[in-house]
């Protein structure tokens, strides 16, 4: 059994919420709350597994509250249900701790599904925000990374690959139909590039940075 806790400051939306959810035999909700303050109020007796969160209340915002009941009843895994898409609440959610992030606007078969899903365990993120979550961790990609494989050229990544694939430059200038001697010349640029000075190094970096799926 889900046990479910909807925080939201109007009460229409709590109730159509409650009389969705309680449609499902797997679904129980044990409380509701109006703000972030009393929804820590009554966590803590009210045990549940997942928070229904919306963001904007007064008293004490959803971000705010997400952030108190990671402290203060970690065992309840918030589900944020907002109106906003914009990336700064979304960003602020999960650094908060939230476990999931769903639109006022999703269906009811998918306020459902993240449920469930938060409930799981899983990290859920609506459609409507994927987009938005992808963009901003591409930004977060640290430069030296997004710096080295700009730096590389389309055949000297080619080249990276069958190196840490364990082709000697024999094999490489047969695949990739050039003469040893160029192979060399690639080799020595990627090490140059990447600031890496052997094989071993080279075939670490390419299975950390995915370039081949050769395992350790």
């Amino acid at each position: 059994m889900i046990r479910v806790m909807i925080v939201d400051d109007h009460s229409i939306v709590r109730e159509g919420i409650r009389i969705l959810l309680e449609k499902f035999p797997d679904i129980e909700v044990v409380a509701d709350a109006d703000n972030g303050r009393s929804a820590l109020e009554v966590a803590g007796s009210a045990s549940p597994g997942v928070v229904l969160m919306d963001t904007s209340m007064p008293g004490m915002n959803g971000i705010e509250a997400t952030q108190r009941l990671g402290v203060e009843c970690p065992s309840a895994r918030v589900l944020i249900l907002s109106m906003h898409k914009d990336k700064r609440f979304v960003a602020q959610a999960f650094r908060a701790g939230a476990r999931g992030y769903l639109l006022k606007d999703c269906t009811s078969a998918e306020l459902v599904h993240a449920v469930r899903a938060v409930a799981a365990g899983e990290i859920y993120v609506c459609s409507g925000i994927i987009g938005v979550v992808i963009d901003d961790y591409i930004k977060r990609i640290p430069d030296s990374f997004a710096q080295s494989e700009a730096a590389l050229t389309p055949r000297e990544r080619e080249v990276l690959q069958l190196i840490a694939e364990g082709n000697n430059a024999k094999n490489i200038a047969f695949l990739l139909k050039i003469n040893v001697k160029t192979v060399d010349t690639h080799r020595q640029q990627i090490m140059k590039k990447l600031k890496l000075y052997s094989i071993a190094e080279l075939t670490k970096f390419a299975i950390r940075e995915g370039v081949t799926s050769l395992e350790n």
